[in-house]
């Protein structure tokens, strides 16, 4: 053997430990947001939440001095519709509950995705310098590298100091199911591309498609979270008593009003750059294939994935079609591009049938 081969086999081995070791500390991670979110169920703004709800009745009674007597009046219902069709709600606590210990603990959870973030990118590094090309050849390297850009937008968006902690659970359990597949089911050792992925379109077409699919992923999430609180408003609206394990969780987010937004832009903010990432792939596959579009399975479900996210961008800005209608094509878009990404390439044979397991 060689000594570039050695050496490079030897960065294949370091990025697989660095891989295994970020999700040793994702673990730990995952375990700290669950503390974050047992200790801010017991906080005194949830037990303040529910004694004010009054389980969806009027709340507690208050008392009154008057003239030497005590007048019991009733406590208002609060309401929870300012407007047909719209409510005046605030946002949650969040998953600490408004507590010190649980905050602490959701400290705890976020230095550790970043020192998971840290050992996964290292990894990411090496596994490129093993190969000595961008890392993201195969779906074993696609994989790892979604999941290091979409913690890395979760982590840019808290140093931005937005509030999106409460993605923190879902966002490191996701991780670890996505990095659990890549390294027992999807995991290809390192080797070169096949000719017709030497271009530094590469490099272009393919960190776009990572960089989108990240963003999507967590504008997904808002979505799913969105409609989940939506149904709790609606609840608490119509006077309904939420379970005492939904009301523990979903009182502490964000306000459906809140994530409905927060999902909205980031998909629209995302949605100009996935435009420029099938255009790109077209320009790449003139230059490798001789032709801009050859409806290649691939070329047809980013397409698809496009055409439902215009929809859904489209019934958003449309007063008919706002809530949970749109939400629902927001869904319906993100499965599109995961079925783009697992379902294409290991199902459908096509020329980018390369990039397999």
């Amino acid at each position: 053997m060689s000594l570039a081969a050695a050496t490079n086999e030897n960065l294949a081995n370091i990025s697989n430990t660095l891989i295994y070791s970020s999700m040793a500390v994702y673990t730990l991670a995952f375990f700290a947001h669950i503390a974050e979110w047992v200790f801010g169920s017991r906080s005194k703004v949830g037990r303040t939440a529910a004694a004010l709800t009054g389980s969806g009745t009027a709340g507690p009674t208050v008392k009154a001095q008057n003239a030497g007597g005590t007048a019991v009046l009733d406590r208002p219902r609060i309401v929870t519709r300012s407007a047909a069709g719209t409510r005046d709600v605030p946002d949650g606590p969040g998953a600490a509950g408004g507590t010190f210990k649980g905050d602490l603990w959701g400290r705890i959870a976020v230095s550790l995705t970043v020192v998971a973030f840290a050992v996964q990118a290292g990894g990411v590094v090496a596994r490129a310098a093993s190969v000595q090309r961008a890392p993201w050849g195969n779906m074993y390297e696609f994989s790892i590298t979604f999941s290091t850009v979409a913690v890395g937008a979760y982590l840019t968006l808290l140093a931005l100091r937005k509030n999106v902690r409460w993605i923190g659970l879902l966002l490191v359990t996701t991780v670890l199911l996505d990095l659990g597949i890549a390294t027992t089911t999807l995991y290809t050792d390192s080797d070169q591309l096949v000719p017709a992925l030497h271009s530094y379109w590469l490099w272009i077409h393919v960190s776009t498609a990572i960089i989108c699919g990240a963003v999507f992923y967590l504008g997904a999430v808002g979505t799913l979270l969105y409609l989940f609180r939506d149904s709790y408003e609606n609840k608490l609206a119509g006077g309904g008593t939420p379970g005492k394990f939904a009301a523990s969780v979903l009182e502490r987010l964000p306000s459906a009003k809140s994530l409905d937004t927060f999902s909205y832009r980031i998909n629209a903010a995302v949605f100009p750059l996935w435009t420029f990432t099938i255009i790109a792939g077209a320009i790449w596959a003139g230059d490798a294939w001789g032709r801009y579009w050859g409806w290649d399975p691939k070329e047809v479900w980013s397409f698809i994935t496009w055409v439902a996210y215009a929809c859904y961008l489209h019934a958003r800005a449309t007063a008919g079609w706002k809530g949970r209608k749109a939400a629902y094509l927001a869904l319906i878009a993100f499965g599109c591009w995961l079925f783009n990404y697992y379902g294409v390439n290991i199902f459908v044979t096509g020329k980018h049938s390369y990039a397999g397991v």
